[in-house]
């Protein structure tokens, strides 16, 4: 009995050391160090990365002048390590691994791990960040036009998880209880280390890049229960985001050209020199209340243009000039530097 106990519990041990490095379907850590070497810890930087589909397994890609670099393929035949997802890579803070793979593979010239872009399959920019926090009425002209006050203090709400969607992928409308969709094109900020009351002079230091996103917004369930806008803002695919994720430091994030177009007609064009809150405020604003961590996504606001707003000037709205969205309307978005976000209704 007690041997059997002594085994038991060197088994459970096993266990917890295998989960710790990322579930019960990977390799042990004894073998991951020996087979994959040196974790790299860090963020990256002069990097573009995206995620594609291959053999029904999200991979991490890194866009170059040689094409779309499957990095985990050249990982293992660099005899490298390098984290498999772009989750993977924030939350554990190993940018740095993926950079150090990138720059062997250009030099090596590896070509079977580079692929042409037009073939891949694009997947979920991320999956799982811990948070998706959200920034409203954070464009002086999109509160004007929508008859609100400008915010004193940054108005947070948030998204869930399956609310996430891949470039190119498409929004099923929830039909049955929603009626008025609505586009939001938005800057997104992505963590790369974990913030407590961040100063704003520090900030952008805790970014580890950003990305094209859009607040997809079903505007009757956003306003149906008065001041929570929650319902309307996180239902399956209302949060798409790509198809690249690009390094902090090859973006100011204060002076970016943002547009949204539906079925090629612009409907917002914008820079994010309006914003009422920058990017170092949200982040310090929002460290001093709740702690972000490496991976967590901060949409930062969308500009003016929206289908919902307000009656300016006496001139038609903008709902009644264009009809809300509907069932296969191809919406594209684009932030300069950060690529164009494609995606349709269905």
């Amino acid at each position: 009995m007690k041997s059997d106990r002594r085994n038991f519990l060197k088994g459970a041990g096993a266990i917890g050391a295998v989960a710790a490095i990322g579930g019960l379907n990977t390799v042990s850590a004894e073998a991951k160090v020996k087979v994959t070497g040196e974790h790299k810890k860090g963020m990256a930087r002069g990097l573009t990365l995206l995620t594609f589909q291959r053999k029904g397994a999200y991979c991490l890609g890194a866009k170059t002048d040689k094409g779309v670099l499957d990095v985990k393929q050249a990982a293992e035949s660099l005899k490298m390590y390098s984290p498999a997802t772009l989750d993977e890579m924030l939350q554990n803070e190993e940018g740095a691994s993926v950079q150090a793979v990138v720059e062997a593979a250009l030099k090596s010239g590896a070509q079977k791990a580079f692929l042409k872009e037009e073939s891949i399959e694009y997947g979920p920019l991320l999956v799982h960040p811990e948070k998706i926090v959200c920034v409203g009425l954070n464009y002086r002209k999109h509160a004007e036009e929508i008859k609100l006050p400008i915010p004193k203090q940054p108005v947070l709400f948030n998204k869930f998880n399956n609310s996430l969607l891949h470039h190119g992928g498409t929004i099923k409308l929830p039909s049955a209880v929603s009626k008025k969709f609505d586009y939001e094109i938005e800057l997104v900020i992505v963590m790369g280390k974990e913030a407590r009351n961040v100063s704003e002079k520090d900030a952008l230091s805790y970014v580890a890049g950003y990305c094209t996103g859009n607040d997809f917004s079903a505007r009757d369930l956003q306003f149906e229960t008065g001041g929570q806008w929650m319902a309307g803002k996180t239902s399956d695919g209302f949060a798409p985001l790509g198809p690249y994720f690009v390094t902090a430091e090859q973006v100011n994030p204060d002076n970016l050209n943002l547009e949204t177009r539906v079925n090629g007609e612009t409907r917002q064009s914008s820079n994010t020199n309006d914003l009422v809150f920058n990017c170092s405020q949200i982040i310090s604003w929002t460290t001093a209340r709740i702690p972000l961590r490496p991976g967590d996504i901060i949409f930062t606001g969308t500009p003016g243009g929206v289908i919902f707003n307000g009656v300016a000037n006496g001139q038609a709205t903008n709902k009644e000039k264009w009809g809300w969205l509907k069932s296969g309307d191809k919406i594209a978005c684009s932030v300069e530097k950060l690529g164009e976000l494609k995606f349709d209704l269905a």
